[in-house]
């Protein structure tokens, strides 16, 4: 490999933070003119959607978007090319260092450095987003109505996930460095093998310990609706061993559903908030903001029937192994480019002073950007893809007109604006748009009827 300068990779990591986020940036800016510009409801949901919460969701959707932008520019351009140009990464490494020496630990010891370096990072991390949290969470959400957080509440969420995080990522961390440095020259086989099992490993441990910690999970109660889940869990060889409600509603006013758990332990849950007029049998007990919201079991049962169709299609499965794939071509390329002194100097390190975890910080994080760009667009359309069979398998099972009132719900409840320009959509979401899923969803229903007509 020719040597660069390493004024030379700092200037190109540089040039491809301000490019790749400029992109963004443009992309953002894109639809904040058509939420400036876009004043009248679509012909599609005058029968749903009042000028009242379109312009209610027009104006939420343009404040999200603003601030997403200013966040992007001040923490995503100046300050991480502030950051790579004072070499701040190679100076955390010193600062940790001198750590390892005043607690008396073996400074040569690059796992222990590493840790105390991870440690340092995620506070200096922590503390560099947390006004941004703040921000978005207690005057934009609270402006519009989503926010359903008290400042003790959010305080003890942020430390639990901070500490969390810490008891979860420096024995992985640890691994990682031990792996490197005793693997061999194929020493990236056995990372790559090692990130999967732990990778399906949280993905088993997370709902069950984890999740708990942060959101109360409670059983859904007897009756209807838990009959009708378990009888369509049944008609699909849906493995479903548990069925739960989270209290989502302490945290937000958003709704959800999901499911998760590997083979044949799976669960599914329910965001209180997508059942909240449940068991109320007046509107007594629901704030003004709540009345009317949430779905009826038969809507729950179309988004619970689009959600069993990604398991039942094989989407988790397919995004595992493309997963799976994606990471050996990355160690694999970590493996051949981590040792190039350029780079790490290029951080602000010393010739010789080649860090295992910065190394992959910087090959995954930078040189490998345009890549990540790539697969992540690639990624999108595949979602967006799996979303639209998730939708026809929804169909099939007869949920088309009850999975289309659940979606305009969850657009209205979630206060989702349905006008977006087509490269801000093609670029971010996984999910297509409101109105391309109903006329999908119309086009599957016309399909059906001339087909049984033709019988």
């Amino acid at each position: 490999m020719s040597t660069l300068d390493a004024n030379t990779v700092l200037y190109s990591i540089l040039g491809l933070v301000i490019v790749e986020n400029a992109l963004e940036i443009y992309i953002a800016l894109r639809q904040v003119k058509v939420y400036r510009t876009a004043l009248t409801v679509p012909g599609e949901l005058t029968d749903h959607m009042s000028e009242e919460t379109f312009h209610k969701a027009r104006k939420y959707n343009l404040d999200q978007e603003s601030f997403g932008i200013f966040k992007a520019v001040l923490m995503d351009v100046v300050l991480l090319c502030v950051e790579l140009y004072i070499g701040l990464i190679a100076l955390i490494w010193q600062l940790s260092q001198d750590v390892v020496r005043q607690l008396d630990w073996d400074v040569s010891n690059e796992i222990l450095v590493t840790c105390v370096f991870v440690l340092i990072s995620n506070v200096l991390s922590t503390f560099k987003s947390l006004p941004f949290k703040i921000y978005k969470i207690f005057v934009l959400e609270e402006k519009h109505g989503f926010n359903k957080q008290t400042a003790g509440f959010f305080a003890w969420d942020q430390l639990k996930g901070f500490l969390v995080m810490q008891v979860v990522m420096l024995p992985i961390t640890a691994a990682i460095i031990f792996i490197v440095q005793r693997g061999g020259d194929n020493f990236f086989i056995w990372l790559w093998i090692f990130t999967g099992i732990i990778s399906l490993l949280l993905l088993t441990i997370y709902p069950i310990f984890i999740a708990p910690l942060f959101d109360k999970y409670t059983p859904l109660e007897q009756g209807p609706l838990r009959k009708s889940i378990e009888d369509l869990a049944a008609t699909l060889s849906f493995p479903l061993t548990k069925l739960y409600v989270v209290e989502g509603s302490k945290r937000s006013s958003h709704s959800n559903a999901y499911f998760y758990g590997l083979w044949n332990s799976k669960r599914i849950v329910l965001f209180d908030t997508l059942l909240l007029n449940k068991g109320k049998p007046d509107d007594s007990e629901l704030s003004d903001d709540e009345k009317g919201k949430g779905c009826t079991d038969d809507e729950v049962l179309a988004v619970l029937g689009h959600e069993l169709g990604h398991w039942k299609l094989g989407h988790v499965t397919k995004n595992i192994v493309i997963m799976e794939v994606h990471l050996l071509l990355m160690f694999l390329v970590f493996g051949y480019l981590f040792k190039y002194a350029p780079f790490y100097e290029a951080m602000g390190f010393q010739p010789g002073v080649r860090p295992i975890l910065v190394g992959l910080l910087i090959i995954f994080t930078y040189v490998m950007a345009p890549y990540n760009a790539i697969i992540t667009f690639a990624m999108t359309l595949l979602s967006r893809r799996f979303e639209y069979q998730a939708d026809e398998f929804a169909h099939r099972l007869g949920f088309e007109e009850q999975l289309q009132r659940a979606l305009i719900k969850l657009n209205l409840d979630n206060l989702g604006f349905p006008v977006y320009d087509w490269l801000y959509s093609t670029w971010n979401h996984s999910h297509p748009t409101l109105l391309q899923r109903l006329a999908r969803l119309k086009e599957l229903g016309q399909s059906s009827q001339s087909e049984k007509k033709l019988q």
